[in-house]
């Protein structure tokens, strides 16, 4: 049996390393799966498995395993970047900049309150900050505080340190976040049929997501004018996609005039469209889309490489094929597009026409599941190698007495973030099916998680059945519930935010999916995974940045 015992305590053997990293995410993947009155520890399980494992001794080669963690981050970062990247700018849109900026208040708090704390305590950074990041549930932050320790001039740079404040706080900080939503539930005394109800109510006049409307052209100073000089068409997100003129349905196009009596079917943002009634007319008991005839609606998905970056004039669909878009579909948001919207590969559209033109439009825009599909690797490669070079680039900040990085950890996030954004560079392609996507980060999040456990594990039993681990739990705790109990109580008492929605920006503050899940359950509602969704991209950003920032400035002085 000694070919077992090498296999198992020989550092250096890649068969070793290969087999130590398995187990460890085999076993973590398992534990985080199991359910405890209805909250697991998810991928975080892996965190602990390697904790175990290292606290039995269990090593890996130092380099390898540096080298596992680091591409590990790599991968994690990079992926999250291409998710969240083409919504990030939507989420500041004026339904959703209110939600972003009490989502970082919930940030900077914590983080500060971090500093106080290790001031006052005298906690070293790396631990502070791993207690920061295991409050929050937030492993990008932990990731990040590790790779910026490596940056910190002149100090010997425990790696070690924030992987166990992260394990240390973790558990209460999951548990906290819904403790946190009970707490404020409980305070207000609210009643969450009565909170979905005004939710409801509240979207059906705000304007959020498109609808459709039948009218009826009643206004005679609109008589003979055309679709597109009408004021509220095109720059506002409205489309004209059927107009029924002397009992004959057609496609509306630009060009065509208005007369009175006509009945026109509308897409858009619901404010839009009651404007759009103010000048038009009525509402029409008719609804264009029972009409029979030959014009049908399809979703086509845009995949061909000439199809890409132009606007819908510029396709011109209209005058060609007499195929109207509706509606597009990017990262689950639906709009209508404005002359000034470019596309993007894997956007979704809604075309209107004759079902033989709809065909060939489908032909000329792509609509290929195989080319949706198929990985695109040059891409990932360049988007990685331009990630690395930003996150090595020096940058001189006053008061740093060393220049400043974004690291491994903020470069390629910054890059897949800018890159997915632009969509398409000539032949160059950002774009990486969701299933694709989340299998890399799984990955790169578990070899990450492995070696950070692996390494702290010796360490981990001693500092929790110490002095120190009460301090560091109590420490987490303050951290987890001051910020959120501050913000939600202030969210709720002056700006009176629905409690649903209170519940999705408390989730989304912590990026805990844990958390977002008891909020959809106890509410029985989606409504919390809006704000969730909303605030998401900022505040992954944000806890990266929050994280590197306290050990580059703190560090050196803490």
């Amino acid at each position: 049996m000694e070919w077992l015992n090498e296999l198992f305590r020989d550092p250096a053997s890649a068969a070793h390393t290969v087999l130590i990293i398995s187990l460890v995410a085999t076993t973590g993947l398992i534990v985080g799966s199991i359910r405890v009155f209805g909250i697991n520890l998810g991928v975080a399980g892996v965190l602990f498995a390697g904790l175990v494992f290292g606290h039995y001794q269990f090593k890996l080669d130092e380099t390898v395993m540096d080298f596992a963690r680091e591409f590990g981050l790599i991968i994690f970062v990079y992926t999250i970047g291409l998710q969240v990247g083409p919504g990030f700018l939507a989420s500041f849109r004026r339904q959703g900049l209110p939600l972003n900026l009490m989502a970082a208040v919930i940030v900077l708090l914590g983080a500060i309150l971090t500093i106080v704390l290790a001031g006052s305590m005298g906690l070293e950074i790396p631990v502070a900050v791993g207690i920061f990041s295991g409050a929050t549930t937030s492993t990008p932050s932990l990731a990040a505080a590790q790779q910026a320790i490596r940056q910190v001039p002149h100090q010997p740079g425990d790696l070690s340190g924030p992987g166990l404040g992260y394990a240390v706080a973790y558990p209460f900080g999951v548990i906290g976040i819904i403790l946190s939503m009970i707490a404020v539930r409980s305070l207000f005394k609210i009643d969450l049929k009565r909170e979905a109800e005004a939710l409801s109510q509240s979207q059906d006049g705000s304007g959020s997501g498109l609808a459709t409307v039948n009218l009826v052209v009643r206004n005679p100073q609109i008589q003979g004018a055309r679709i597109k000089d009408l004021p509220i068409v095109g720059e506002h997100n409205v489309v004209i996609s059927r107009i029924l003129k002397g009992g004959h349905l057609e496609v509306a196009r630009p060009e065509t005039t208005l007369d009175v009596s006509d009945i026109v079917l509308a897409v858009g943002p619901k404010e839009r469209l009651e404007q759009l009634k103010l000048i038009i007319g009525n509402e029409s008991s008719v609804d264009l889309r029972l009409i029979p005839s030959n014009i049908t609606t399809r979703r086509i998905v845009i995949t061909q490489p000439k199809a890409l970056g132009k606007t819908i004039p510029e396709l011109d669909l209209v005058r060609r094929y007499g195929v109207n878009i509706t509606r597009v579909s990017r990262a689950e948001i639906d709009f209508a597009p404005t002359p000034q919207f470019r596309t993007q590969f894997a956007d979704t559209v809604m075309a209107v026409g004759d079902s033989a033109a709809i065909e060939q439009v489908a032909r000329e825009l792509g609509n290929s599941l195989k080319q949706l599909n198929s990985p695109r690797l040059a891409p990932i490669f360049l988007g990685l190698a331009l990630g690395i070079f930003l996150g090595s680039m020096p940058v001189r900040v006053p008061g740093v007495p060393a220049p400043v990085t974004l690291g491994l950890a903020g470069g390629p996030l910054l890059a897949a973030i800018v890159l997915s954004r632009i969509g398409r560079i000539g032949p160059l392609i950002w774009y990486m099916p969701i299933s694709a996507n989340f299998m890399l980060r799984q990955l790169g999040i578990v070899l990450f998680l492995a070696c950070v456990g692996l390494r702290a594990g010796d360490r981990f039993i001693p500092t929790l059945l110490g002095g120190s681990g009460l301090l560091w739990v109590c420490t987490g705790a303050l951290i987890t519930l001051v910020p959120l109990l501050g913000v939600a109580v202030a969210a709720r008492f002056f700006f009176k935010l629905n409690y649903l929605t209170l519940c999705g920006l408390m989730a989304g503050s912590t990026t805990d999916t844990a958390a977002l899940a008891f909020a959809t359950q106890m509410a029985n509602s989606d409504a919390p995974s809006v704000s969730y969704s909303t605030v998401y991209p900022l505040v992954m950003l944000l806890r990266v940045i929050c994280a590197q920032a306290m050990v580059l400035f703190f560090m050196p002085y803490l």
